[in-house]
């Protein structure tokens, strides 16, 4: 039975009779719209320094997991919104939004200079903030509460006109209401009349508890559609997920929040959180399929790859720790049925259980990557046991491939023999040098020697660049460009180091992640770990052509 069906049992286990009062079977057909704001609130977490490839590799993956709408950034604010709005992908399921502000005072919405950069982006939704706190309006904006109206019905008005949705993001609405309800509900309707698909009720400063929400929301559902209301909230209660869960209890039909809960201060609603128990708990609708579900947590993971820092092992869902059972009473009630300590089940969102006394933990996930990426095989295969236990001996040396997916693959094939040797490396020599020029300028030349075998046909060649690892790629380029064509259009988007062993200090180990990308914008991911980082380097190099020459169905150059 897929995810959402009314009653029985879903795949996640089985619902546990939860039906708010007086809604019954109706309420649990309705569909909730999924808004990812990671690209910007997440942004704002403190340490999160995302580049346009990162917001443009994360804006794929959201997409193809199935969020509604994903959130691109502010156009105008930053060098890096811009650029990822200049070459923002193509999306399949979602929609791209830009986010911005109303009006500002004293302006028209025709003659305000933010909101025409925003109109221009070319995102077909955009989602503009506004007050709706009368003490904001008079003491923040230094409006009255007439002309505050105003400009949220200009800027709506003007937007409905200009794209495909109008989205008004109520901030802090709920102390607004609070203080003022009768005016924070006007600002609400205000932005419908002027044609907003939704208004979002925002818990700004993520302060209020999941009963007041409720009643809150509860009160605003009676005068306003619940099918036109979202509600965005931060986490500074530890309450983000319950107070959205609470809210489409009450009503509302659109969840704003984040991957991973990333955002300023205690961080936004976690949407890896909320997802799973919309669909598997609360019996919702969203944009994702069950077969989506199970790459919960493989995306939760890439996100964290792609900020270079450890996934956070006891998060609900998708943490390793999250079905790991250690020993004892515990362990014979889990194997007798799951159910006694786990409330979904773990290949529902992508994990594993994992007996720590005996660790069996990957069967399944292995499989749901081979569907990923077309491989067609038994799960009695007997080399499903071989590569599990390879991927788990490479994961304990240091390797991550929840984000790199390239790596993955080449990995598995190489399993069923099904990747040639296009080239061989018998050696290499990166050589520093850092000294002053004759202009008396101190620079820092990086110079690569490579030997090759290509199908017993030897090479050796030299090449400069502007660092150890682009003078190592110009060289392997010199060598496998005139053989392979193909890799003329290759090109590094994006190269990370993290070092997985800091008490080791310079000797430390290291991971290497490198993006690639060809002429059609096709991107990949290669991984490569070495206590040396030039090492490390040519590994993820190494998969990062190699996988370029296997999908674009090279044949080994005859020598």
């Amino acid at each position: 039975m897929r995810e959402g069906a009314k009653g029985g049992i879903l795949p996640g286990f089985l619902m546990t009779g939860f039906t708010p009062p007086g809604t019954g079977p109706r309420w649990m057909s309705k569909r909730v719209y999924l808004y990812d704001s990671t690209l910007r609130d997440g942004a704002q977490t403190q340490g999160v320094d995302f580049s346009a490839a990162d917001k443009i590799a994360i804006a794929r993956e959201l997409d193809g997991l199935g969020i509604d709408y994903i959130e691109g950034g502010w156009p105008g604010a930053n060098d890096t919104d811009d650029a990822f709005f200049a070459r923002a992908p193509h999306m399949v399921r979602g929609r791209l939004a830009a986010f911005g502000m109303t009006r500002r005072a004293g302006r028209s919405a025709d003659n305000d200079p933010a909101l025409q950069t925003l109109l221009s982006s070319g995102a077909p939704v955009v989602t503009l903030v506004g007050k709706t706190w009368d003490f904001q309006c008079r003491v923040a904006l230094g409006v009255e509460l007439d002309e505050n109206l105003r400009m949220i019905a200009d800027s709506i008005a003007l937007t409905a006109q200009r794209v495909d949705q109008a989205v008004f993001d109520a901030e802090h609405f709920f102390d607004g209401y609070k203080s003022n309800p009768e005016y924070a509900v006007s600002c609400l309707r205000t932005a419908l009349d002027a044609g907003a698909r939704w208004v979002v009720l925002c818990d700004t400063n993520g302060g209020t508890l999941p009963s007041e929400v409720e009643a809150i929301v509860t009160a605003i559902t009676r005068q306003l559609p619940g099918d036109r209301l979202g509600i965005h909230c931060h986490n500074d209660t530890e309450n983000a997920v319950a107070n959205s869960l609470a809210a489409v209890q009450a009503g509302v039909r659109q969840i704003q929040g984040t991957l991973n809960g990333l955002g300023e201060r205690c961080g936004n609603a976690n949407l890896i959180s909320i997802i799973p128990s919309l669909m598997l708990k609360m019996g919702f609708e969203t944009g994702l399929s069950s077969h989506d579900l199970t790459r919960l947590k493989h995306v939760s993971r890439l996100l964290d790859e792609r900020l270079n820092r450890a996934p956070d092992r006891r998060a609900p869902y998708v943490g390793d720790s999250a079905f790991a059972h250690k020993g004892g009473l515990h362990v014979s009630a889990v194997e007798r049925d799951p159910r006694c300590y786990e409330h979904v089940t773990p290949e529902s969102v992508g994990n594993t259980r994992q007996i720590l006394v005996s660790n069996q933990a990957g069967r399944s996930n292995v499989m749901a990557r081979f569907r990923e990426i077309g491989l067609d095989m038994e799960a009695s295969d007997p080399r499903i046991g071989s590569l599990l236990e390879t991927i788990k001996r490479l994961e304990a040396q240091g390797f991550a491939f929840d984000g790199a997916e390239a790596s993955f693959e080449l990995l598995a094939r190489r399993e069923l023999a099904e990747v040639p040797e296009y080239f061989r490396l018998t050696s290499f020599r990166v050589i520093d040098e850092r000294r002053w020029n004759a202009r008396g300028e101190l620079i820092t030349l990086s110079e690569a020697t490579v030997k090759m075998d290509i199908q017993g046909e030897r090479h050796m060649v030299v090449a400069e660049g502007n660092g150890p690892v682009n003078a190592l790629d110009a060289a392997l380029r010199k060598v496998l460009v005139p053989v392979y064509p193909v890799l003329a259009d290759l090109r590094l988007v994006d190269y990370k180091v993290r070092i997985l062993t800091p008490d080791a200090a310079t000797a430390a180990l290291t991971r290497v992640m490198i993006e690639s990308a060809d002429a059609e914008g096709t991107r990949w991911t290669t991984v490569g770990v070495s206590s040396n980082v030039i090492d490390a380097s040519f590994n993820a190099l190494q998969d990062a052509l190699t996988y370029r020459l296997f999908k674009s169905g090279q044949v080994p150059h005859p020598g």
